[in-house]
């Protein structure tokens, strides 16, 4: 597999230091040395003497940080740009895989990411702990969805990660744009504020869409559940692995479609709206069970992934079947 250098382009957003100490984990006093003794960071200054940082010091230092507990001398790194920084990482855990057989055997899943800050959190030490069953390289950076447009990603990412302040009709054709053009299967939103109707219209094109803060916890769980394992590709494209949407039909809408007798020898409403029960019940059991070892997480993760696509697809077979027989169904 390519060892690709991520496509970087970056913005300008101002953070005081304290801020990029907090989301690099890089301490205040070692931010201070490496700025003073090697020049690592040049932040403007404010009207008020306000020292401000950048979106790419938060990702060089939280590069610069992985880096140099894998034994990189600082001195050596300090004023590259996140570029070179990142493939420098790159690089070092691809010698990483190669060396090891255990390793070796891991999926590399890439990522191409829309938020320079919301990278930085993807190339952490605290995250890549957070997901020790897969290996996440990210291939791409931009800071918005119009740079990402603009630009040819460096390989077909299995995940697109995207951060939007606001979500609304041009950002979601976008969204289409990018998928459509890379066939990315994969897609994880976050956004602060957006429009109902069309947050729940990405949610049914399959992209798992969180409104903002999440946790690095729920984030490592979104990929879990997304791509816990290397799927068949039929499947996948019929949309098992994607996005698992909410309960479409409740119980009491289940039960009364089960019972109801229609005019034709048909008995499809009745045993789709029980299949969907089942489906429903596992569901749940899966998310519910025990899990002893992490493989059990990740088998248990993947079984609830299974339950839950199936279960959406047997809802929109109950709403086309309906539809054929006339039948008026009670979303939940």
């Amino acid at each position: 597999m390519p060892d690709p250098t991520p496509n970087l382009s970056i913005s300008t957003v101002g953070y005081r230091i304290g801020a990029i100490s907090s989301l690099s984990g890089v301490p205040v006093p070692t931010l201070r040395v490496w700025e003073i003794r090697y020049g690592t960071f040049s932040p403007r200054m404010t009207d008020g003497r306000q020292r401000l940082y950048s979106d790419e010091d938060v990702l060089r230092a939280t590069l610069l940080k992985r880096l140099t507990e894998q034994g990189h001398s600082i001195s050596g790194i300090a004023k590259h740009d996140a570029t070179k920084l990142s493939a420098l990482l790159q690089q070092q855990e691809a010698s990483l895989l190669r060396n090891s057989s255990k390793l070796a055997e891991r999926e590399i899943l890439n990522v191409a990411v829309v938020g320079i800050a919301l990278a930085a959190r993807l190339v952490s030490k605290k995250f890549e702990q957070a997901f020790p069953a897969n290996v996440l390289r990210v291939t791409d950076i931009f800071p918005d969805l119009e740079a990402a447009l603009g630009a040819t990603l460096m390989v077909p990412p299995e995940f697109l990660l995207v951060r939007a302040n606001s979500l609304h009709a041009v950002v979601q054709a976008q969204l289409h744009r990018l998928i459509e053009r890379n066939h990315i299967r994969q897609v994880i939103v976050l956004y602060r504020f957006g429009q109902e109707q069309v947050v729940e219209s990405m949610t049914r094109a399959g992209m798992v869409v969180r409104r903002e803060p999440v946790s690095d916890y729920e984030l490592v769980d979104f990929f879990r559940s997304s791509f816990v394992m290397d799927a068949p590709q039929t499947l996948v494209q019929a949309g098992l692995g994607t996005t698992i949407p909410p309960r479409k039909y409740d119980d009491a809408t289940l039960a009364r479609v089960a019972e109801i007798s229609t005019k034709m020898l048909c008995e499809c409403p009745r045993h789709v709206a029980e299949i969907i029960a089942q489906l429903v019940s596992f569901e749940q059991y899966s998310q519910e069970c025990l899990n002893k070892t992490t493989e059990d997480a990740h088998l248990h993760a993947y079984l609830h992934s299974v339950s839950g696509s199936a279960r959406a697809l047997f809802e929109q077979a109950l709403q086309m079947v309906a539809e054929h027989e006339g039948l008026l169904l009670q979303r939940s």
